[in-house]
């Protein structure tokens, strides 16, 4: 998988202390919580996976006719605003 960082992911990635290997490991291994398949120029998708003890939210989109994954932003889901799962964010 060829991934390509955004600079708003790259940011939010040192921000977190996250790196390129967790953010791999989330696209690779994680679950698709929330896709947006009408983003442009391509479709979508918020992918959350546990990185040790951490939970990490990734959303990339999928160069259809290029082959790249492209990484939109990275973050740490706050407690406070998603459910304990973090699936879902609290009403």
């Amino acid at each position: 998988m060829l991934l390509v960082f955004r600079t708003h992911a790259i940011e939010r990635m040192s921000q977190h202390g996250i790196g390129v290997e967790a953010v791999r490991h989330v696209l690779e291994q994680g679950e698709t919580i929330r896709s947006y398949p009408d983003d442009t120029p391509c479709p979508s998708r918020l992918v959350l996976a546990w990185h040790g003890t951490r939970p990490i939210h990734v959303v990339a989109a999928d160069g259809i006719q290029s082959g790249e994954t492209f990484v939109i932003t990275v973050y740490e889901p706050t407690p406070a605003l998603w459910e304990q799962d973090f699936r879902r964010k609290k009403p």
